[in-house]
């Protein structure tokens, strides 16, 4: 059952990860790249979980990309405010 939610979650971070891209194509904004690269991020974590069978996320390398990809929406939102 977990290998489930862990793909749903994963198919959901690569859909939000296509709509943002998506977005950045019509616009050239730079936020939209920032959060499509951090759910792309959070994407490949899920597939990497599912793919190792991990039961226990208390691995260093989930942690690791997980604060990478929340580390990308923190600096899209400061350069956002910045300009």
């Amino acid at each position: 059952m977990a290998s489930f939610l862990s793909g749903a979650i994963m198919m959901g971070c690569f859909v939000a990860a296509t709509f943002f891209w998506r977005s950045w194509m019509r616009t050239n904004d730079r936020l939209f790249i920032w959060f499509a690269l951090s759910f792309l991020i959070l994407g490949i974590e899920r597939f990497g979980i599912v793919a190792t069978n991990a039961a226990e996320t208390t691995t260093p390398w989930v942690y690791l990309l997980r604060i990478l990809a929340f580390a990308l929406i923190a600096i899209a939102i400061i350069d956002k405010n910045r300009r």
